[in-house]
């Protein structure tokens, strides 16, 4: 694989902590100097007030920590059926990034739950001890209703700016708290961990390209609407969408990245090796590379869509002896196949136009090539191999 100037990472780096050695001495320096030590206050904030706290300019709503998942108007009323039940709900983080200026790092959804409903913008739904509210917005409450939950408060924690002493520290922090508190509950997809603990420019530019248009036919996700791109904020239909709803798009972009430097994987496992590269990328990748990056995505997935159609991701599959179009796209396909095409891309105009062809042959092509295009398995022999057999098939329609 030719790569871009600049391209080029090192990712052989061995990272570990075990070799770090231990003098009881140092540490308790360390500690005393209160090193890697987070400073926080508490606060309280009354129900009734998170209308103008969501709105104003000193709160930031949405920053590389939060993820795309969006509450149902279902759970949005357990949240409020609880405030009226005096349940104790988990407090918001927060971090000061400018004197009294703040991101929120956890809660919100919580945050935009409370403001929605004292605006009256959803009705009550799927109460279990309060059915007798639901289709009640709050203006509809009765009133001692309305004056308890008025009295209720929602906690925060704060991350003061004292708890780092320069800007990439105070982002490592972060990073650090945001994968603590989130190491409970609800399990965050890789994708999602990594768009909170390592933001940066080639982190956002795939959450950019996911959003291209034949990628999305493609991967079957809802395209951008106008209003979308007008104001940036997905509709519902995409907000739903399993593949946006815990970023496995944004994940695709960068494993197509990734694997254009496929030998710099050494022996770890998948995750790790897009971490790394996210991380290496992030830090390495300058306006140009990205810039690059984006053209040879966008060309090779309009490629993929022009020679093979919705079906470019497709697999035959064998079941019970009968072979069918599994009509799904499937990563051990996209992985490969985005590869090759990228290869291929000065020879657009010969393959297109031997397209029928092709096409054809892809049914004999995954029979043949079964066992290495079955099951799940996803790791650099494997898809070297299927690189391998790929390009051969393509290359065939070239020399025939």
């Amino acid at each position: 694989m030719k790569l871009l100037p600049k391209e080029h990472l090192d990712l052989s780096r061995e990272k570990s902590l075990t070799n770090i050695a231990f003098d009881p001495n140092l540490a308790n320096e360390k500690y005393k100097k209160g090193e890697v030590r987070i400073v926080t206050e508490q606060a309280r904030y009354p129900l009734n007030t998170i209308v103008g706290l969501v709105q104003s300019d000193n709160y930031i709503l949405n920053p590389e920590f939060q993820r795309r998942h969006r509450w149902d108007n279902a759970r949005k009323s357990r949240l409020i059926e609880s405030f009226i039940m005096n349940v104790p709900i988990p407090p918001i983080f927060l971090y000061e990034v400018d004197y009294s200026v703040y991101e929120v790092m956890d809660g919100l959804q919580r945050l935009t739950a409370i403001s929605q409903f004292y605006q009256d913008k959803y009705s009550l739904e799927s109460l279990v001890e309060w059915q007798e509210l639901n289709g009640l917005t709050y203006s509809k409450l009765p009133e001692q209703i309305r004056k308890g939950i008025d009295r209720r408060y929602i906690s925060s924690i704060i991350l003061l700016q004292e708890t780092a002493k320069s800007e990439n520290e105070a982002n490592r922090l972060k990073q650090v708290v945001f994968e603590r508190i989130n190491s409970g509950g609800e399990k965050l997809k890789p994708q999602e961990i990594r768009n909170a603990l390592y933001p940066g420019k080639l982190n956002s530019l795939t959450i950019k390209l996911a959003r291209n248009s034949y990628f999305c036919k493609l991967w079957d996700i809802p395209e951008q609407s106008t209003e979308e791109k007008e104001t940036g904020q997905p509709e519902q239909n995409v907000i739903d969408d399993k593949y946006f709803k815990d970023m496995s798009d944004a994940e695709l972009v960068l494993r197509f990245f990734a694997y254009r430097q496929l030998d710099k994987w050494q022996g770890n496992t998948l995750e790790n090796f897009l971490d790394e590269y996210l991380k290496e990328g992030n830090a390495n990748f300058d306006e140009t590379v990205l810039n690059g990056l984006t053209k040879i995505f966008e060309d090779t997935i309009q490629f993929a869509y022009e020679l093979f159609d919705k079906k470019a991701f497709w697999l035959h599959r064998n079941r019970e002896n009968n072979w069918f179009h599994y009509e799904r796209p499937t990563k051990i396909l996209y992985d490969p196949l985005m590869q090759v095409l990228t290869r291929f891309l000065d020879k657009k105009n010969i393959l297109l136009f031997k397209k029928n062809d092709i096409l054809q042959g892809l049914k004999d092509l995954h029979q043949q090539e079964y066992e290495i295009f079955k099951g799940r398995d996803t790791n650099k022999t494997k898809v070297q191999e299927r690189i391998k057999i790929l390009t051969s098939y393509l290359q065939s329609f070239i020399d025939g």
